[in-house]
């Protein structure tokens, strides 16, 4: 078994995560996520920013000693060094190189989209789990990204498609505030979903070439729906809250779906993963085994704990950048916008 300890740090959005792995096996993941921005509607920066700064500290140090090592125990650390919110970002950042610097060890940088897709190569003691073959094909859909990803090598990512303006999980976080469920709206369309009727309404969807993604316009067509349905009926989203659900979680699938077979078909690739936060859609992970019974395909869905932002994935990918002596300067800095190197 690998002996190198990684201590790994992840802190782009709203969640502080640690985690310690051995090689690709993770010891101990610990996320502190942030409830303050709940009344918001949405992830407020700089209060993120002031969360990260409290709990980056409790949060290592229960990393540590839930995976029962020292730090003097070692031999990298990795951060997430973008994309994201540069403030909180910049926690993370500056915690690793002073804590890297101050034990003597390399510093590890990590892409914080590589990591998402490489969520799929977490090991756990006394579990076996089935990692894709390179190269595979992977659906990568959150708050911020819907992309098409053509996965060669840990360190060889061609994105194939991707959105043109909005992401997936952004137009059912959307949908879901006009709808007045709260947020994050996600979960809460989800949960719905799984109660209505997927063919109550029909929603626009959008007709772009190739394999990029479009969700400005299905976001549109709902409002205008909404809107209309409102002024005929107050009580209308409260009566019929479950089937609106079910039927922009099924529009918003099929739009994913479909773009991912034809990438099947184009390349000829019949091992198809998804990641990250939308891939904890219940409807998203029938979708990916119906067509994976239709098609041929082998498929992939990660934990759910590995589905929203966390430091396993960023140790994961970390721990083939140590085999590769694939270390980062000191003074690298942070990145919030960019897709894979």
């Amino acid at each position: 078994m690998d002996k190198n300890y990684i201590l790994a740090i992840e802190s782009s959005c709203d969640d502080t995560s640690a985690a310690v792995m051995q090689g690709t096996t993770l010891l101990s993941n610990v996320t502190a996520s942030q409830d303050v921005h709940r009344a918001y509607g949405g992830v407020v920066p700089e209060l993120a920013s002031r969360a990260h700064q409290q709990n980056i500290l409790p949060v290592v140090d229960q990393a540590l000693k839930k995976a029962g090592i020292t730090k003097e125990q070692l031999s990298a650390v990795a951060f997430t060094r973008g994309p994201g919110l540069m403030g909180s970002l910049l926690v993370g950042v500056n915690f690793a190189k002073g804590f890297a610097r101050s034990l003597g060890i390399p510093l590890i940088d990590v892409n914080h989209l590589q990591g998402h897709v490489m969520a799929h190569f977490i090991d756990e003691p006394d579990c076996d789990n089935p990692h894709p073959p390179f190269p595979f094909l992977c659906l990568l859909v959150s708050g911020g990204n819907s992309q098409i990803v053509k996965v060669n090598a840990y360190n060889d990512m061609e994105v194939l498609g991707q959105t043109i303006d909005d992401a997936a999980g952004e137009a059912i976080d959307k949908c879901a505030k006009v709808m007045g469920l709260g947020y994050p709206g996600g979960p809460i369309i989800d949960r719905l979903a799984r109660q209505g009727n997927p063919k109550a309404y029909t929603f626009s969807e959008p007709h772009i070439p190739g394999l990029d993604y479009s969700f400005s316009g299905l976001k549109t067509s709902f409002l205008y729906n909404l809107q209309k349905w409102v002024n005929e009926d107050p009580d209308f989203v409260e009566h019929n809250k479950e089937d609106i659900a079910a039927s922009l979680e099924w529009t918003i699938v099929d739009i994913l779906m479909k773009k991912l077979r034809l990438a099947a078909k184009e390349t000829g690739i019949k091992h198809v993963a998804v990641a990250g936060g939308v891939s904890a859609n219940n409807g998203l992970r029938n979708a990916f085994r119906d067509y994976a019974k239709r098609f041929g395909w082998t498929i992939y869905i990660p934990k759910f704990s590995y589905t929203t932002d966390n430091a396993a994935m960023i140790g994961c990918v970390a721990s083939f950048k140590l085999k590769d002596k694939d270390f980062c300067s000191i003074e690298a800095p942070a990145f919030s916008k960019v897709t894979f190197k």
